[in-house]
């Protein structure tokens, strides 16, 4: 999913439900007891492997749980209104973890810029987050291959007044233009030739969507999928079609994935095998589907692809 950290899934709540709730690029608001568990556990996380290829796989069978790096973006990794982990991350961790023998997975919260850092200083075992994976990223942790693709989307006000329908369009219509913390699109935009201190930079979707229906931007940039839900019960707002951004000249598609420390090459790689199983019986589109996922964000991309090499 571009330098910035984001990167850009429900037995949905609706995201009007979640408005408390901040992103995957941001704090996992009204959890604070779940995040004060995750930081007071973090001394019994896995250190650093000392074995060629890491040997984190069989201390986390050892100890039968994994811990889940997440920044509570819905539908990516979330907590639900019962205070039950899920997200398109989250559940698919469950079903390979289980196949990998780790019984159970354990959420640490924290914002979506933490996410790397956290994950690098020993704080949790892997990131499921919906990560976009990125050649800047991929200096910092090693990813399995993606387990969808993601395009981009835009809320606008209803009709589309100004028109707009990719980053070009915001640049030579001058529009007012909003997106997240940390999010890919910042760059989009910026390639586009947006000035990046004119961008609003707000905590998530949901304040994104506020933005636009109050008139202080033009134009929200997020994940489709995203922003298809969060305009759903809009009066005021819709979403656009999706498209995809261009990166150094080219139309780019995103691929979001799970990330681990760089020396556990071996867990990475057990975890690819069972992913790729997942793809090819299907099993995968039905984990995902609950979240708000159709069969066009199903993909065959790989990591090294994404990671540019």
């Amino acid at each position: 999913m571009a330098p910035p950290q984001r990167s850009p899934l429900r037995s949905p709540e609706s995201i009007s439900q979640a408005a408390s709730r901040p992103t995957r690029r941001s704090l996992l608001a009204g959890v604070a007891a779940l995040g004060a568990l995750g930081a007071a556990g973090c001394s019994r996380v896995a250190t650093a492997s000392s074995t060629e290829g890491g040997d984190l796989l069989g201390r986390l069978r050892a100890a039968g749980v994994v811990r889940l790096g997440i920044a509570g973006e819905i539908p990516f990794g979330f907590i639900d209104k019962n205070g039950e982990l899920t997200g398109e991350a989250p559940e698919l961790a469950k079903v390979i973890f289980k196949r990998l023998g780790v019984d159970r997975v354990q959420p640490v919260p924290t914002e979506f810029g933490s996410l790397i850092p956290g994950l690098n200083s020993q704080q949790f075992d892997v990131v499921a987050a919906g990560m976009y994976v990125n050649p800047e990223r991929c200096e910092q942790v090693i990813f399995a291959d993606p387990d969808y693709q993601m395009l981009d989307a835009f809320i606008v006000r209803k009709g589309n007044p100004k028109g707009l329908h990719s980053y070009k369009d915001v640049v030579g219509k001058k529009a007012k233009f909003a997106t997240g913390t940390g999010y890919a699109e910042i760059q989009y935009a910026v390639e586009a030739g947006y000035k990046e201190s004119d961008i609003l930079i707000v905590p998530d979707q949901v304040a994104g969507l506020n933005a636009v229906e109050a008139g202080r931007v033009d134009v929200f940039a997020g994940t489709a999928l995203t922003v298809r839900e969060v305009v759903k019960k809009s009066a005021k707002a819709e979403a656009t079609a999706p498209f995809k951004p261009i990166v150094g000249g080219k139309p780019h598609v995103d691929g979001g994935a799970f990330a681990f420390r760089p020396t556990e090459t071996k867990l990475r790689d057990a975890f690819n095998v069972e992913l790729r199983k997942l793809k090819k019986s299907g099993e995968l589109f039905r984990i995902l589907k609950p979240f708000g996922f159709t069969e066009a964000e199903m993909t065959d991309l790989t990591a090294k692809e994404l990671c540019g090499g």
